[in-house]
């Protein structure tokens, strides 16, 4: 007999707007206690000092984190011009100082050049490993690491506002993997400046808006109202910008026990307009599909030669 897992049989999304001062681990850990869930993840670190949006998958939602990390993301954030710090952020040494202070025509001059897809070197305070180990650990051990470039995606990025010569406000909508401390370092590079992340916002993630997001105070509150699962979204929620396929009970009860279904042509024919060029966790997920039976997730899976062959089985507790 297999050992009992502690908590509850909950599942589903929380948008958390995660505070300052609290690491993403703090967060994932105070929502699984609120919520009493057996398992938890969440979808791309924000930093202690960054605010903001921060998705949590509770229980079988887990199995959807993949998919949300490879969303689009949305960062408003400031650089404090005049000074640069070892790690890129308000809470680094400081490192260099400048009397530059580059003017509003000069900054959206430069953006331009960060538009695209793009090659960024990582932060040296950073979860990238070098062998084996964590930059960020070596960076506070002293040691400078040589990091190597990664191709990322911006798709947006503009100057929103200053605030007299010293503070700059940005709007930034990425791709995955991408740094906003290493985006303010390249940038004050460019401009001859020195700069660094002031404060830092993560106002959406994939479909996951602030407009839909829940504080952990707000959280604690409806706890003790025994309302929290109000603020608890479906599991397949993270994977809106996939294809559906509404299959009947017979189905559904073969892709949970792990087994392919055959699909009639006519099917096939209307899912594969909505395929697309898709890498997930390195894997090919360019034919991926929700199975769904009665509007709740049964399993994603990948369609090929007239068959869904499920991947990931949801099992749900209300199924």
């Amino acid at each position: 007999m297999g050992r009992r897992k502690k908590g509850d049989d909950v599942s589903g999304w929380v948008v958390l707007d995660k505070p300052d001062d609290m690491t993403s681990t703090q967060a994932v850990s105070a929502v699984r206690r609120i919520f009493n869930a057996q398992k938890a993840g969440h979808a791309g670190t924000l930093d202690p000092l960054a605010s903001g949006i921060l998705p949590i998958a509770l229980g079988e939602a887990t199995k959807t984190v993949p998919w949300l990390m490879e969303a689009r993301k949305t960062y408003l954030f400031a650089i404090k011009w005049g000074v640069s710090t070892d790690s890129q952020d308000r809470e680094g040494k400081v490192v260099a100082t400048s009397d530059v202070r580059p003017t509003p025509e000069a900054i959206r001059a430069a953006l331009p050049d960060f538009l695209g897809e793009i090659d960024q070197v990582p932060p040296q305070f950073s979860a990238v490993k070098v062998d084996g180990e964590r930059a960020y650990d070596l960076a506070r051990d002293g040691e400078t690491v040589e990091l190597e470039a990664r191709r990322v995606m911006v798709y947006e990025a503009e100057l929103v506002s200053t605030e007299g010569e010293d503070l700059a406000t940005f709007r930034v909508r990425s791709g995955k993997g991408f740094y906003i401390r290493a985006l303010v370092r390249d940038l004050a590079a460019k401009l001859g400046a020195e700069g660094h992340v002031w404060r830092l916002r993560r106002t959406a993630v994939g479909p996951f808006a602030e407009a839909e997001s829940v504080t952990l105070d707000a959280l604690e509150d409806l706890r003790h109202k025994g309302a929290a699962s109000e603020r608890l979204k479906p599991v397949e929620t993270a994977l809106d910008d996939i294809p559906a396929l509404a299959i009947n009970g017979e189905d559904a009860f073969k892709l949970r026990q792990g087994r392919p279904i055959v699909l009639l042509p006519h099917v096939v024919e209307t899912l594969k307009p909505q395929f697309r060029d898709r890498t997930i966790a390195g894997q090919d997920a360019s034919r991926a599909v929700l199975a769904l039976f009665q509007g709740k997730a049964v399993a994603l899976g990948d369609v090929r030669a007239g068959k869904f062959s499920p991947t990931r089985v949801f099992h749900l507790a209300d199924q």
